[in-house]
């Protein structure tokens, strides 16, 4: 019998008495359904005669095992009998009955509001949003106060979802749990506020990033969620061309110079950088960063947050770093004269400097550095290469179908004539699997542009990004959107995917 995939698992638990869920979890098994004094569970080793017989002493039933994964059987048995079990329409009716209605911008007496925080429900609540957001695999979770709503949404494969919304009333309360959570001032809601959180989900150590801001209708909130266990540390999984891979593999080996990731906010630059430091980091090495903020720990990595309050900027953090004999530095973004001209004299003094800036494409973080104010030939002699990318939905395999593109998507994608002849156009049509969007997970497109002998003189010469991508592409420069046709022409994505986070180019 094939093992089970998340789909067979129930919607509601299977009640039995006295079932602890130490057991379930230890043993690994969850029930999937009792019929004609059978139980049917899912469990990660078939072959673990003790948990059968026990569960057939304890309860008479005959027991049908079937496989399951691990990791699915974990994330079951916490949806149905953990934390996860209520739904948030039931704790949301719990609150309710205990919870009145509190101004979000009035002058509460802050104990008030710290003991309304307190109530079990709305840590339940609370503990709820969290958990849902941390199974769907979401990114961010927004907490939006409105003139009539408070709205809970989650940022899952880059875009927005409404998800089952408290009301208005317990808006304070909400806000002020998390803010205690991570240890902010319930007190101050009229400046913003930035804090951290460490929860343990399902037996994962999970970091949240809490930022609050102050609107019209109340303090908005939103967690960025830091799960290490989502964090791919193998560049061959992000989604690299063939040829693109081969030549960033030989260029990041490469004893000192600077290499430069862009991509605007959210286009999957960080996990990139991780994944080339995972990479090359040996014993040998001495690894530092520099980064605003510190997303995840990397093992043997020293890793510096910028602290702009107390003066500790990436300019500054830079000049520090250098005295502390580094090989291969990372400096989370350049945003300023200062320290892109620190990071170049740290590649000309033999280091290895990766870093970040938000521009469109590859040739335009060329003309980006010169318009700070960059020395053209000191540009020219560090820069070795320039990596943009972008993340693109992937089509969910449990309901991909093959679609006939629309015309005018293909005609914005600028493509040769014929180009598009005999190739087959896949789309997702919705399913539970992919909570009805279509798609599952994410995936990078890439452009890569070496800085040989060429592009150098185009650097001396202070040329326009479209003289620099003109060169590029007599050299024959694979661009982010050709990237992404390639990825459509396999099936892996959607053509209006590759135009939503390409049409600025």
């Amino acid at each position: 019998m094939s093992q089970l995939s998340y789909q067979d698992y129930p919607k509601e638990p299977v009640v039995l008495d006295n079932l602890s869920v130490k057991f379930m979890k230890q043993a690994r098994f969850v029930p999937l359904e009792l019929t004609n004094n059978t139980l049917s569970i899912a469990i990660a080793d078939p072959g673990d005669v003790y948990t059968i017989e026990a569960l057939k002493f304890s309860y008479g039933f005959d027991i049908r095992a079937r496989e399951g994964r691990s990791e699915d059987i974990t994330e079951a048995i916490e949806r149905l009998y953990g934390i996860g079990s209520q739904s948030i329409e039931t704790i949301i009716e719990e609150a309710g009955k205990d919870i009145y209605e509190i101004s979000a911008d009035g002058e509460e007496d802050v104990d008030h509001l710290r003991d309304l925080a307190s109530e079990a429900p709305i840590i339940r609540l609370v503990n709820r949003l969290i958990l849902n957001a941390v199974e769907v695999k979401a990114s961010d979770i927004h907490f939006e106060p409105f003139e009539d709503e408070f709205k809970v949404r989650y940022r899952i494969d880059g875009v927005l979802n409404d998800v089952e919304s408290p009301p208005s009333r317990l808006q304070a309360a909400i806000i002020s749990r998390v803010k205690i959570m991570s240890k902010l001032d319930i007190a101050e809601r009229r400046l913003p506020q930035d804090g951290r959180i460490k929860l343990k989900i399902a037996d994962r150590e999970i970091d949240f990033r809490v930022s609050t801001v102050p609107t019209v209708f109340g303090e908005s909130l939103v967690m960025r969620i830091l799960d290490r266990d989502t964090l791919v540390l193998d560049l061959g999984q992000l989604g690299f061309p063939r040829e693109i891979l081969s030549q960033y593999e030989e260029l990041i080996i490469q004893p000192y110079g600077m290499i430069l990731v862009t991509g605007p906010t959210g286009s999957g630059k960080t996990s990139t950088l991780y994944t080339t430091l995972a990479k090359i980091n040996a014993p040998e090495n001495k690894i530092i960063t520099l980064e605003d903020p510190v997303e995840y720990q990397l093992r043997g990595v020293n890793q510096i947050q910028v602290n702009a309050k107390i003066g500790m900027t990436f300019a500054g953090g830079l000049r520090a770093i250098v005295r502390q004999d580094p090989d291969i530095i990372l400096v989370g973004e350049i945003r300023d004269r200062e320290t892109a001209e620190i990071a170049i004299q740290s590649a000309l003094t033999g280091h290895l400097l990766f870093s970040t800036l938000h521009t469109n494409d590859a040739a335009g973080a060329i003309t980006r550095l010169l318009d700070m104010g960059v020395e053209n030939f000191l540009l020219s002699s560090t820069l070795l290469g320039i990596l943009a990318q972008r993340l693109v939905r992937v089509i969910c395999p449990v309901c991909k179908t093959q679609v006939t593109p629309d015309e005018k998507l293909l005609r914005s994608m600028n493509l040769q004539p014929g180009e598009a002849d005999g190739i087959r156009f896949f789309s997702g049509q919705g399913c539970e699997e992919c909570r009805h969007t279509g798609f599952k997970g994410r995936t990078a497109i890439f452009e890569y542009l070496p800085v040989d002998e060429d592009i150098r003189r185009e650097i001396i010469a202070c040329s326009s990004t479209e003289k620099i991508k003109k060169v590029a592409f007599e050299k024959g420069l694979i661009t982010l959107r050709q990237d992404g046709w390639r990825k459509v022409k396999v099936g892996v994505t959607t053509i209006s995917e590759v135009l939503r986070v390409t049409l600025e180019i």
